[in-house]
């Protein structure tokens, strides 16, 4: 018997599991962010592209707000879990900080529209309090190399670690403006040479 011959009670729709919505959501969102125009996501055009209802959206999330605050979370999770993989598999502090800047920055380039909200290009017209967010993650970066410095003796720590966070910041809004084109990885290794030695 094939699914054409079923009585429609027989078909059952597949409803998703209890949480897969929500992830199909902030994907969608993710998606979206890629795009190179870099127009501002509506939760109109988010609906129509999972082709459910705003409604629908707002049984998952209180707010466009929230939904940022979770692929802010990811974000956190992934960056701040990059730093502690350094830390454990590379005993040189000094190439901690070398690691932990091409892993940011790999992230960035494999995750295009994260990319978006680390430059802060999607929270333009958004709930201040998530760029607020995003701009500790870069602090939080920041202070993770000024460590590692540190640990390695450099004369000038704090200050090499505000170069080097800038780099970081200044090569993820360049690759989000180039419409995706400039990597964030280009020239990585000769950059890292003059700023590390």
């Amino acid at each position: 018997m094939t699914e054409d011959t079923l009585e429609p009670e027989q078909v059952k729709r597949s409803r998703p599991k209890p949480g897969e919505r929500r992830l199909q959501i902030l994907q969608a969102l993710a998606e979206m962010l890629q795009s190179p125009g870099g127009e501002r996501v509506t939760t109109a055009a988010l609906a129509q592209k999972l082709q459910v209802s705003e409604a629908a959206l707002y049984r998952h999330f209180a707010s466009k707000a929230q939904m940022f605050e979770d692929l802010i979370e990811f974000i956190e999770q992934s960056v701040l879990g990059l730093i502690q993989q350094v830390t454990d598999r590379e005993p040189a502090p000094h190439l901690q900080v070398r690691h932990l800047v091409q892993l940011v920055l790999q992230f960035t380039q494999a995750n295009p529209g994260m990319a978006r909200v680390m430059a802060g290009d999607a929270l333009v017209h958004e709930h201040e309090r998530l760029q607020t967010r995003m701009n500790l993650l870069f602090d939080k970066v920041e202070s993770a190399m000024k460590q590692r410095l540190r640990e390695a003796e450099h004369p000038q720590a704090a200050v090499l670690s505000a170069v080097l966070s800038a780099f970081v910041l200044g090569r993820v809004q360049r690759y989000v403006r180039s419409g995706f084109r400039r990597v964030p990885t280009e020239q990585l290794d000769d950059c890292l040479a003059l700023m590390l030695g």
